[in-house]
């Protein structure tokens, strides 16, 4: 199955694998499947390092995009059925990622143990 990498996954494949189980490591590896990054992680992860809590490695998004991971753009529709999820989850940027991966069939790759509650398919890195 294809993956869809959380914000904090993203970051980890490129640039701290070791703080992710080998098993994530191996699955984002895996030459079969395609993986995918969401415009709302770059959206995230550019706001948080705005606000001081969180230093990006230089040119993170760069690396992302040579790395060969697809970005998954935020459509509109994407933006209603995140607004349509059950309330187990609060942040709007996981809740745009937990639609994004029910509407593209991917698995995501989290440490976020409020996404299995959504019935998507989680890798836990």
């Amino acid at each position: 199955m294809n993956l869809l990498l959380d914000s904090h996954a993203l970051l980890w494949a490129l640039h701290a694998p070791g703080r992710m189980r080998p098993e994530a490591v191996a699955a984002i590896r895996d030459t079969r499947r395609a993986v995918y990054f969401s415009a709302a992680s770059a959206w995230e992860l550019e706001i948080k390092a705005s606000r001081g809590k969180l230093v990006l490695p230089p040119d993170w998004l760069g690396v992302a995009e040579t790395t060969g991971f697809l970005q998954i753009p935020v459509t509109a529709a994407a933006g209603q059925a995140s607004a349509h999820l059950p309330w187990h989850h609060a942040d709007p940027f996981d809740r745009v990622l937990i639609a994004q991966a029910i509407e593209h069939g991917l698995q995501i790759a989290t440490r976020d143990p409020l996404f299995t509650a959504y019935g998507v398919p989680v890798l836990a890195v």
